[in-house]
């Protein structure tokens, strides 16, 4: 009996590795061309009279909610040329980031076939938006990837500044990809918000398989291992705390909003790395899909109730 059920198991691990296999070899037989268009260039060379130009090919760049003479002193602006300067620093070269989008978007074609790629842009900010995301539009705002410890993140929360480097670059798009393919829960339980969590976590590791999976959470290594180390405790909490069904809205900021760490109310919250309701719901949804055979269109759609009684999570 044990000589067949070990046969059974190499068989499965067998058909397992040649399915990964060829799923990588369909994802990588997929051309994706993702040229970053410079822009924070263009309006940093640009001169009054380069103005009409720049507005009439990227007016969606230029808000009219601001007159000429307000674009025109911003060519100028102090803040404005050492944000320049900076990202030409830290960004002479955009072909690490096309590389990262275009495997991104190769993954996303393969499950996605009807998404249309992008046109890409790169802009300046002040340091506000990181990425804007539509249909057509890709919008990478670059002076919000210059590194943890760029002096002009000064100020800033470091739960925050930690993730302002160009390998968040590509998660940040994937994030704003899986928020427009996961709709929100009906109903507002705790399970509901940490499984839809979870959903977007689930989809953005499936189209990001080379990345590390701390940076999918914009976690540091240590701090995901905290959440692997502590699985058991956290899980245990949420159900001795009768957490999991309840509707009190101040879980969220404890458990699921950025935050510099996350609040059990116990001692040691300040060791604790912030959104670990997240990781809950991130493996609720993992032991779903590795103990069903669904797929991962369908899971999405699913209700939190349906993927929590069929998850069998055991942490």
């Amino acid at each position: 009996m044990k000589k067949i059920l070990g046969v059974i198991l190499i068989l499965i691990a067998f058909v397992a590795c040649k399915n990964d296999k060829e799923l990588k070899s369909d994802i990588a037989n997929i051309t994706v061309d993702i040229p970053i268009e410079r822009f924070d260039r263009l309006f940093a060379s640009a001169t009054p009279k380069d103005l009409p130009v720049l507005k009439s090919k990227y007016p969606y760049l230029f808000s009219q909610k601001y007159s000429d003479e307000f674009w025109e002193a911003k060519l100028s602006d102090t803040l404005q040329k050492e944000l320049e300067r900076e990202v030409d620093i830290a960004f002479k070269s955009t072909a690490q980031i096309e590389g990262d989008l275009e495997l991104l978007y190769k993954h996303i074609l393969y499950y996605y076939p009807s998404t249309s790629v992008p046109k890409t842009i790169s802009i300046i900010t002040e340091v506000r938006n990181k990425v804007v995301l539509t249909d057509s539009l890709l919008l990478i705002g670059l002076d919000n990837y210059l590194g943890e410890d760029h002096y002009f993140y000064e100020g800033i929360q470091k739960y925050k500044s930690k993730n302002f480097r160009k390998e968040q670059i590509d998660v940040d798009v994937a994030s704003a990809f899986a928020k427009a393919k996961v709709s929100r829960p009906l109903t507002s339980t705790f399970l509901d918000q940490i499984i839809y969590e979870g959903k977007q976590l689930y989809l953005m590791e499936t189209l990001l398989s080379q990345k590390p999976i701390h940076e999918i959470f914009s976690y540091t290594a240590a701090e995901y291992a905290f959440a692997e180390e502590n699985e058991v405790n956290m899980w245990e909490y949420f159900v001795s705390s009768k957490s999991l069904y309840s509707t009190d809205r101040k879980l969220l900021s404890r458990f699921i909003d950025p935050a510099p760490f996350s609040k059990f109310y116990l001692a040691f919250d300040n060791e604790t790395p912030g959104r670990l309701g997240r990781y809950i719901g991130y493996k609720i949804v993992a032991s779903y899909m590795n103990t069903n055979d669904v797929a991962l269109k369908t899971m999405l759609l699913q209700d939190a109730e349906t993927i929590f009684n069929n998850a069998k999570y055991k942490p």
